[in-house]
């Protein structure tokens, strides 16, 4: 597969994420896309990343086929966001005392993730959870993940490969 790029747009919480020739339109952090100094800062980082992992939920696609290791979402995932963790930036099977976000969500956002390799050394404060997920009419910016329609997502899953880079400019 060929690389996927996101550009910026005139409007700083939309990019455009080119693939296969296709210019599909996405929803980055409130603040645009540039260099990440801290969590929380909504902004999506700009570099060239790979996919680490794939997570989806059973209970609303079909089994998702990948090039990238998939895992289900089961309801006791949850992703540490809490810097003064250990766990920093990793997923948690089990009860752990931090900040965290869960993956097994009520809204449709999370039903298909992918999973940056972006901050792996997890420097404190540096941001994490850093994904591309699905979008939602209701969400107008994100986090700092970027975020696609389901059906989009699904098509660019299915092509992915361990050599497949996302470069954010």
């Amino acid at each position: 597969m060929p690389n996927v790029f996101v550009n910026r747009s005139d409007n700083i919480n939309i990019a455009y994420l080119l693939f296969k020739n296709k210019k599909i339109s996405c929803v980055i952090g409130k603040n645009g896309i540039g260099v990440k100094k801290k969590e929380g800062d909504f902004i999506t980082p700009k570099g060239v990343f790979k996919v680490l992992r794939v997570f989806y939920r059973p209970d609303k696609l079909r089994r998702i086929k990948s090039g990238i290791p998939v895992f289900e979402i089961k309801k006791k995932h949850k992703w540490c966001t809490d810097p003064k963790n250990l766990n920093y930036n990793s997923l948690l099977t089990k009860k752990v005392n931090c900040i965290y976000e869960n993956l097994f969500r009520d809204d449709d956002i999370y039903d298909l993730v992918l999973v940056l390799n972006y901050n792996l050394k997890k420097k404190k404060y540096r941001g994490s959870a850093i994904f591309i997920h699905c979008s939602s009419k209701k969400k107008k910016f994100t986090e700092g993940c970027i975020a696609i329609k389901k059906e989009n997502l699904e098509l660019i899953t299915k092509s992915l490969t361990p050599l497949t880079k996302f470069i954010i400019s």
